[in-house]
């Protein structure tokens, strides 16, 4: 009976560990969707049900550690890029567990704002992030650093 109860115990946190790793919680590795270089390290968390992205490492060597988002047209204007919030706002789909929607990412390059869209893939080892602005719409895939 001792080994069943143990068993049971084992498999529930394996289960649990599982469905953290589907969550957009942690740090990702940003790839550009043109040019599939790395740009940045983001990292994710959640604060009462509401996901957030900040920037902690820029890895693009043609990118100023000191660089600042003279292109973007909110708050964030003239901001350092290096420790931005870029991703706001999002929550789990109350239809689709599986999907984080509801808020909106900043391209720092251009300034733009998009309704955004995350999903991790592939067990949590990737985030598909789509950013759209009316019925257009680009993907990027990020990979889970931790």
């Amino acid at each position: 009976m001792t080994k069943i109860a143990l068993t049971a115990v084992a498999l529930s946190l394996a289960s649990l560990s599982a469905f953290a790793q589907m969550s957009p919680v942690g740090l990702w590795k940003t790839i550009d969707d043109d040019t599939k270089k790395e740009k940045s390290l983001v990292r994710i968390t959640e604060s009462n049900g509401v996901y957030s992205g900040t920037i902690e490492k820029l890895l693009d060597p043609a990118t100023k550690q000191d660089a600042v988002c003279d292109k973007c047209t909110d708050e964030r204007k003239d901001k350092p890029i290096l420790g931005m919030n870029i991703l706001r706002n999002l929550k789990q789909n109350a239809e689709d567990k599986g999907i984080y929607d509801g808020g909106d990412i900043v391209d720092p390059n251009n300034g733009k704002v998009y309704r955004t869209r995350l999903k991790p893939v592939e067990d949590g080892k990737k985030l598909e992030m789509r950013g759209y602005i009316g019925p257009f719409y680009r993907t990027q895939v990020w990979h889970r650093v931790e």
